[in-house]
């Protein structure tokens, strides 16, 4: 009987079955590393797309931020101009008030009052301070006071016999300044 001898055979198949395998096996890896190279190339893309985007979302908030304290200093300076512009309109309304007063003030005055002393406290109370020869000139001046439309409640602070003279008493009163002008200004705003 004849003998064949197999063994190279296999033995020469099995190396070809390991080469294709190992062909295969570094194909293989070839397309994981292609695959997870082009992923991680993918991913770095959009982490860069993405950092520019929060770059520039960075500069705009930063230029708004800027334009928003521009906004704010015009509007400080805005509020400041129309506190200014009150101001002002309100010394325009009242510098006829004033004339007004020193004018009723002297016309309200009766004979044998003198005042000394005239100040305004607040925005509408005004203290007279004065001599008087008698009480009953300090209580005409109040009558004259209270009849007039730009005084209203004077009240009497203080009245006490002058030292020097014996027959005059010091006063000091105070009256409500009334601007009757103004009920017609609030009017015509209306």
């Amino acid at each position: 009987m004849t003998r064949i001898n197999l063994l190279p055979w296999r033995e020469t198949h099995r190396r070809q079955k390991n080469n294709e395998f190992f062909v295969v096996l570094g194909i293989c890896m070839a397309i994981a590393a292609g695959v997870g190279f082009g992923g991680f190339k993918y991913a770095e893309d959009k982490v860069n797309f993405q950092d520019a985007r929060n770059k520039r979302l960075t500069n705009e908030i930063a230029q708004l931020q800027e334009e928003l304290r521009e906004i704010e200093a015009l509007e400080e300076t805005k509020n400041a101009l129309l506190e200014r512009m009150d101001i002002i309109q309100t010394l325009q309304g009242q510098r006829p008030l004033i004339v007004h007063t020193f004018h009723e003030v002297a016309t309200r005055l009766p004979d044998g009052v003198y005042l000394t002393d005239m100040k305004q406290e607040g925005a509408n109370t005004l203290f007279l301070e004065g001599k008087a020869e008698s009480n009953a000139r300090v209580s005409a001046l109040m009558r004259r006071m209270d009849r007039s439309e730009y005084f209203k409640s004077p009240r009497l602070e203080q009245i006490k016999r002058d030292e020097q003279n014996e027959e005059a008493s010091n006063f000091r009163l105070s009256v409500i300044q009334n601007n009757p002008n103004a009920e017609e200004e609030d009017e015509d705003v209306l």
